[in-house]
C-alpha cells in the first residue's frame, strides 16, 4: 500500500525559516516535521511517494541519511500541481488504495484506524475530520449520522453550518478517483475531485479525528505546537546535545551545539542548531535559525530571525522578521494555495 506525502509548499507563511529550507523538513522537538507523519504510517504502507517541488535536494539528502523503514520515492513535480495534480502525477507507483497525506500537520490520527473504517463502509473515498468552534473560517463537511459525506459549505454562518468538523488532511482513497483527475494541470482534490466523487458514486465518507490536530501553517501555530508536545511529555525544555546553558530557559526547545549566556532569559522560543545567544540577552516567543549570533543586552519579544543572521548587542524588536539576506529566485512572492482552504 502506498501513501502520497505532499511535501511540496514553499511554507510562505514560515518566512524566513523557509527561504533556506523545506518547510517539511522544519524541525519540531529537534525532528524534521515530516518524520512524525512517516512514522504515524500503519504497517501496510510499505511505500511512501513524496511529492516534492521546492527544495527537492534537501529533502533527499536528509532521506539519503536517514532510513525510514520503508521504500521512499521522491517525485519532483516540474510545477506546483495542487492536491489532485499531485496525485495524478504519482499514478505510476500506486498499485490500489492508497493515502494523500499533508506533510505539515502533526495531529492523533489513527492511519490504522481510518483503513478499518474505509473498508466498513465501502468508501471510494474517506477524509479525516476534526470539530472546530469556529466554523466560519472553515469549509464545513455537510456529513450524516453513518459518516457519510454529502457536501462542504464554504465558511457559513454558525447558524448555517450543517456541522462543525472540517476536512483535516489526510485522505484515503481508491484507484478509481485518478480517472477523476486531469493530467498535467494544477487541480485541486477539494474544490473539483471530491464534489464529483459525492455525486458520482455516493461513497464520500468522513472520519473523525480524536485527541489533537495542529495545521503548522503559520509561526504562531509552529511555536504552539512546541508548547503542545512539550507539556505532552512532560518535558521544562527540551535541549539537543552540545549544548552549554549559563542563563535560564522556560518552556523552550534547543538545538544542537546551542550556547546561552550568563544571566539570558529564554522563554517559549525555539532555537535551532549552532547558535550563540549571548549574556543578558532576553527572547520570548522567539524562533532563531540556525547559525544566529544575538548580541548581549538584546531583548527579542516575537521575533522570528533566519538561518545565519546576526542581532547586533542592545538590539530591541517586537513581532518582527530579521532577515537581511538575498531571498531565493525561485521563492514566490505571495502564497500559492492551501490544501485546506476550501475543504
Amino acid at each position: 500500500m502506498e501513501a502520497i506525502i505532499l511535501a511540496g509548499g514553499f511554507g510562505t507563511r514560515l518566512r524566513p525559516l523557509t527561504y533556506t529550507r523545506a518547510k517539511s523538513l522544519l524541525p519540531i522537538l529537534n525532528k524534521p516535521m515530516i518524520s512524525y507523519l512517516i512514522e504515524s504510517l500503519p504497517p501496510e504502507v510499505d511505500r511512501v511517494v513524496l511529492a516534492v517541488n521546492y527544495r527537492k535536494g534537501q529533502i533527499e539528502e536528509y532521506f539519503a541519511d536517514h532510513d525510514c523503514g520503508r521504500e521512499l520515492i521522491v517525485n519532483d513535480e516540474p510545477t506546483p500541481l495542487g492536491t489532485a495534480g499531485a496525485v495524478k502525477f504519482a499514478e505510476e507507483y500506486l498499485t490500489g488504495r492508497f493515502f494523500v497525506l499533508n506533510a505539515d500537520i502533526i495531529c492523533s490520527l489513527s492511519l490504522s484506524e481510518m483503513i478499518r473504517f474505509h473498508r466498513n463502509h465501502g468508501a471510494v473515498a474517506s477524509i479525516s475530520l476534526w470539530p472546530v468552534e469556529h466554523v466560519s473560517e472553515f469549509g464545513v463537511a455537510d456529513a450524516q449520522q453513518d459518516g457519510k459525506i454529502v457536501g462542504f459549505v464554504e465558511k457559513p454562518r454558525p447558524e448555517d453550518a450543517p456541522s462543525n468538523l472540517i476536512n483535516a488532511g489526510a485522505y484515503l482513497l481508491e484507484p478509481e478517483v485518478l480517472e477523476y483527475i486531469e493530467t498535467g494541470r494544477l487541480v485541486s482534490m477539494e474544490k473539483e475531485i471530491f464534489p464529483q466523487i459525492i455525486t458520482d458514486t455516493g461513497k464520500f465518507y468522513g472520519f473523525v479525528l480524536q485527541g489533537y490536530w495542529m495545521d503548522i501553517g503559520r509561526i504562531s501555530s509552529y511555536l504552539e505546537v512546541h508548547q503542545f508536545l512539550l507539556r505532552k511529555h512532560k518535558f521544562d525544555n527540551y535541549v539537543g546535545e552540545h549544548c552549554k546553558v549559563g542563563g535560564h530557559l522556560h518552556h523552550s526547545c534547543l538545538g544542537n551545539h546551542v550556547t546561552i549566556g550568563k544571566n539570558a532569559q529564554v522563554h517559549s522560543s525555539i532555537i535551532y542548531d549552532n547558535v550563540h545567544v549571548g549574556e543578558g540577552v532576553t527572547l520570548s516567543d522567539c524562533v532563531i535559525g540556525e547559525n544566529v549570533r544575538i548580541g548581549q543586552a538584546s531583548t527579542l519579544k516575537k521575533v522570528v530571525v533566519g538561518d545565519n543572521e546576526i542581532v547586533h548587542a542592545q538590539t530591541s524588536l517586537e513581532q518582527d522578521v530579521q532577515w537581511t539576506q538575498s531571498i531565493p529566485k525561485e521563492y514566490p512572492k505571495k502564497q500559492i494555495g492551501n490544501p485546506l482552504q476550501s475543504s
